[in-house]
């Protein structure tokens, strides 16, 4: 029988999987790429601060989800994960899966990313998967719940602009920006132990309208949702608009949040081999 390159990539990858999964000591955590153009060839990359936080953060081991949209086996995939975490990234989610208007000409998208998560977040969390999103992962998570974007911010009156100075170093670039207050008595006021957060801001799309069946956890000084859970979620399935991933050995809320990822994994992992 004839394969052609998709399935046979499929295969492959799945082959991976089984191996990692014959004797696991730490649980497998799923992070799905982007597809980008790189020269004249497509690569399919994740930033290292995000493998980093996973693996010194959660105590788990990263593993990168090709984004090939139609040409993964969900079910069979999300089966052999114990987590998936959901990265920030420079592209938007096309506007037409939120019913939005159309981008700005230049405006920079990943299809095939849109085509690979969407799909893949509300089947995760539905099989009880603990996730994490963040940046361009919890706006995805609010378009697979079925919320809207507002793709500038800035241009929203009533909104401060939430973007980064892309000409100062990096390290202004992720610093401290502006609060976050968080819900009283909800997943993460519980786990930073206080009621507000300094946190870095680097997005100009936001939440327009929340998606069914999520509740807010964390809000800017100018009302933007910062922070989201899925109310009927079997395990942790959060959703965050800054970036905890930076420098996250360094944060205490950091540190508390990708390790309570990482337990809930460890949980899922240890139910999966009882």
């Amino acid at each position: 029988m004839w394969l052609n390159a998709p399935v046979l990539r499929r295969r492959g990858f799945l082959r991976l999987l089984k191996i990692l999964n014959v004797r696991k000591s730490k649980p497998l955590i799923g992070i799905p790429a982007d597809r980008r153009l790189l020269g004249a060839h497509y690569f399919h990359c994740v930033g290292e601060k995000y493998i980093a936080a996973v693996a010194d953060g959660a105590r788990a081991i990263p593993v990168l989800i090709p984004a090939l949209g139609d040409g993964l086996d969900l079910e069979d995939l999300l089966e052999r994960f114990d987590g998936l975490m959901l990265t920030g990234s420079p592209s938007n989610v096309q506007p037409h899966h939120y019913g939005g208007p159309a981008s700005d000409p230049g405006t920079l998208h990943d299809p095939e990313r849109d085509a690979t998560t969407l799909p893949m977040i509300p089947r995760a969390i539905a099989a009880g998967m603990p996730v994490l999103a963040i940046c361009r992962g919890f706006q995805e998570m609010n378009v697979a719940f079925g919320g809207t974007l507002w793709q500038k911010l800035q241009e929203v009156e009533g909104f401060r602009d939430h973007r980064e100075n892309k000409d100062q170093p990096v390290e202004v670039q992720y610093a401290p920006a502006h609060p976050v207050q968080f819900v009283a008595g909800g997943l993460l006021a519980r786990l930073a132990g206080r009621a507000t957060l300094d946190v870095n801001s680097l997005h100009s799309q936001g939440v327009q309208q929340l998606g069914a069946g999520l509740a807010v956890e964390a809000t800017a000084p100018d009302g933007v949702i910062e922070a989201f859970r899925v109310i009927d979620a079997p395990a942790f399935a959060v959703g965050v608009q800054w970036h905890p991933e930076w420098k996250m050995q360094t944060n205490d809320f950091s540190r508390a949040l990708f390790g309570a990822f990482g337990d809930a994994a460890r949980a899922r992992a240890a139910r999966q081999t009882s």
